[in-house]
């Protein structure tokens, strides 16, 4: 069995770690630079810096704090918000983000994917798609989860892996903050529909949430959380025990 990552994700809302419920009613949860350096020694496998908002207000995204998280951790660092260029990708990674996460530039401009790639590799476009249920159908939300733009969720994750997507982070509007559980039927769907990592998140409440996760769908990669961590109901080396108890690798 592939090692299974936990992944902290640090939402930054004008220079603060913030967290809501269904992407709304944002509250002021810490600093990211003291919340990056405690995970990166707590346990954390990897670490996710989205700025939130740096899209909906276009605009790049903040460099200064991301330049003093990425040298304050040891841990691969993934970085999105406001990615619209391939330019964005390179300033990104010179403030020191191992991948780079991008959601609405790629709605945008479809061939960034691509040309993102083939510049820096694979391994470092993640696609990260915000997915809400419409009618009964999977539809990708741009901008913070503000605008459905109606595509179906299913094929532009496709299109993206062709195009060179190494990883895909499916954050789920319908289940986030909720904490009743990942949303296993959208993950089971996106897993079944390709073949590189990914990475569940929106909706873990519990360690409980991700012994589920990782027994109900071993394709999937890594399970990743705010709120639970942010907040101490769950502490990350606890959380490996418990999945190690349960047979489910990973870095401990």
């Amino acid at each position: 069995m592939t090692t299974k990552r936990i992944i902290p994700c640090l939402d930054v809302k004008n220079g603060r770690v913030v967290k809501g419920v269904n992407f709304q009613g944002l509250n002021d949860v810490s600093s990211p630079v003291e919340l990056a350096k405690y995970y990166s020694d707590n346990g954390a496998d990897e670490l996710v810096f989205y700025d939130i908002t740096a899209s909906f207000e276009e605009r790049k995204l903040f460099s200064d704090i991301l330049c003093e998280v990425a040298s304050t951790i040891f841990i691969p660092l993934t970085v999105g918000g406001g990615i619209n260029t391939v330019e964005d990708f390179d300033r990104v990674l010179k403030c020191g983000a191992d991948k780079v996460s991008v959601n609405s530039g790629a709605i945008k401009n479809p061939s960034l994917v691509y040309e993102a790639a083939k510049l820096y590799g694979d391994q470092c476009v993640v696609l990260s798609v915000d997915v809400k249920r419409v009618d009964g159908i999977f539809r990708v939300f741009a901008k913070g989860g503000r605008e459905n733009t109606g595509i179906e969720a299913i094929e532009w994750i496709k299109k993206c892996v062709s195009n060179g997507a190494g990883e895909i982070v499916v954050n789920s509007i319908d289940t986030d903050g909720v904490k009743k559980g990942f949303d296993l039927e959208m993950l089971d769907a996106v897993c079944n529909a390709v073949s590189v990592p990914v990475i569940a998140s929106g909706g873990a409440g519990n360690k409980q949430h991700f012994v589920d996760l990782f027994k109900t769908l071993p394709k999937v990669d890594a399970g990743l959380a705010a709120s639970i961590f942010h907040f101490g109901e769950v502490e990350i080396n606890d959380l490996k025990q418990e999945l190690k108890s349960n047979r489910i690798c990973t870095r401990i």
